[in-house]
């Protein structure tokens, strides 16, 4: 399984960005994607994910403000996008995409997301 991010970048606060990803490979019909953010020094959290099933599990700080959905599934491409509204200077890190199926995680390399004040 190959995971590929695209989306990220720059914006001032309060803007909004949009990142995609894309699981390319055999996924388990019984499968999690979600987006995981680390900034340096810091532990990588996760900021959402989302079942096969539709069931979603948010960062509380982000609660409100991203939304997660799922774009197609399939058994060849698994793609969901993460939409991130009312950004904040916290929000800055690197954005992770990952995709976990009978208990592997395949995990992209990662998109910058800067939030300038």
């Amino acid at each position: 399984v190959q995971v590929v991010e695209s989306g990220g970048g720059w914006v001032q606060a309060g803007g909004s960005l949009r990142l995609s990803c894309a699981a390319f490979g055999s996924l388990f019909s019984t499968n999690v994607m979600g987006w995981y953010r680390q900034t340096p020094g810091k532990q990588r959290e996760l900021v959402v994910s989302i079942t096969s099933g539709g069931s979603t599990n948010y960062l509380d700080a982000v609660k409100g403000r991203f939304t997660i959905s799922t774009i197609s599934r399939d058994n060849a491409k698994n793609t969901v996008a993460l939409q991130m509204n009312g950004l904040k200077p916290e929000d800055t890190a690197v954005y992770y995409c990952a995709a976990s199926s009978s208990r592997r995680w395949w995990w992209g390399q990662g998109t910058q997301v800067t939030v300038s004040s």
